[in-house]
């Protein structure tokens, strides 16, 4: 009897190929796709092309509203973030709570065992490992899913490099029209810039005060939420000769603080929000702090719902809100929340 897999699709290259590849290995694939927000000319759209290759492949597919829990735990947090002056990760925060959270109950509600996605990941069913491209390696994002679910998930995808799912694609007929099409964006429901959402809910443009490190008044800002910590434009500093950057926000104040690149030089750093896929207090790792940096060797301290991160070497630009993600080489190890 063929093992059932709910796969989670786009209408584009990658889930569409993730079916095939499933179908190759002998899983009983059903289809969904899952509304998270409120464009419906997006989602017209993209349920048509899925519906195309549903056809072509044979497959069931269904559309799944889910519009209600990620504006509750993805775009309210999003939005809150930058309220709060932090930086946050809605694509970590959308892997645990929606695509990793209510697509297994999704899969639960029609007796399917296994949950797959076009993410370039590789799983042994005990731990998750970085892709083997390491320029689409998506691990970074899943470090916050609840260990449980681990062995249900499938990621057709992971022993590929991207090049090569494009060539695939591009001899699957019923994708030819999709293969050369825009990448999709980290944040699905930022199409621009991330401005343009918080404008929607609040005044994100009032003017306000520049401070060095001292406190003293440097110069003017535009509004606090259109900087991020390591910004080093869109604000003016009176008499400065060198670059300054922001190394810290006040939105009580409606306040930016500013200082040289050196000024940004973080090396140890709190932790909350912590998720490890086995148990430890203390342990050695390679360390990330956004997705696009290099690993750091550093140390991980654990105590109760909080932790520690001491690095062997500095790192620039550290910001609350995003996630420190923790390997053994390329396995996965967790991560949690700057603070």
């Amino acid at each position: 009897m063929a093992k059932k897999v709910l796969l989670g699709m786009s209408g584009g290259v990658d889930s569409t190929v993730s079916a095939v590849l499933l179908q190759k290995e002998g899983y009983e694939v059903t289809g969904v796709y899952m509304k998270l927000h409120d464009n419906e000319a997006y989602h017209e759209e993209n349920f048509r092309k899925v519906n195309i290759v549903a056809e072509y492949l044979g497959i069931e597919v269904h559309f799944h509203d889910l519009s209600e829990p990620f504006a509750e735990n993805v775009y309210q947090y999003f939005v809150e973030g930058y309220k709060a002056g932090i930086t946050p990760n809605p694509c970590v925060m959308c892997n645990r709570t929606i695509k990793f959270g209510e697509m297994v109950a999704f899969a639960d509600s029609l007796g399917i065992e296994y949950v797959a996605t076009g993410h370039y990941l590789r799983t042994d069913g005990q731990f998750i490992y970085q892709a083997k491209d390491p320029s689409k390696d998506q691990s970074y994002f899943v470090a916050e899913v609840r260990a449980e679910v681990i062995p249900r998930l499938r990621f057709p995808l992971g022993e590929w490099m991207k090049k090569d799912v494009k060539v695939f694609a591009s001899n699957i007929p019923v994708l030819q029209s999709f293969a050369t099409q825009k990448e999709s964006s980290e944040i699905c429901f930022v199409e621009n810039d991330y401005t343009e959402i918080l404008q929607k809910h609040m005044d994100i443009d009032r003017e306000g005060e520049v401070l060095d490190a001292e406190g003293n008044i440097v110069g003017k800002h535009r509004g606090y939420m259109h900087y991020t910590i390591g910004k080093r434009r869109g604000f003016t500093v009176d008499g400065a000769h060198d670059p300054h950057y922001v190394t810290q926000l006040k939105p009580e104040s409606n306040q930016i603080v500013v200082g040289t690149q050196e000024s940004l030089s973080e090396q140890e750093f709190a932790i909350t929000q912590i998720n490890l896929f086995e148990s430890q207090n203390d342990f050695e790792c390679l360390v990330k702090v956004r997705y696009r940096t290099q690993a750091i060797l550093g140390r991980v301290t654990i105590e109760g719902d909080k932790g520690w991160v001491v690095l062997s070497e500095p790192v620039f630009g550290l910001a609350k809100g995003q996630f420190a993600v923790f390997y053994d080489e390329d396995r996965l190890l967790g991560g949690g929340m700057i603070v």
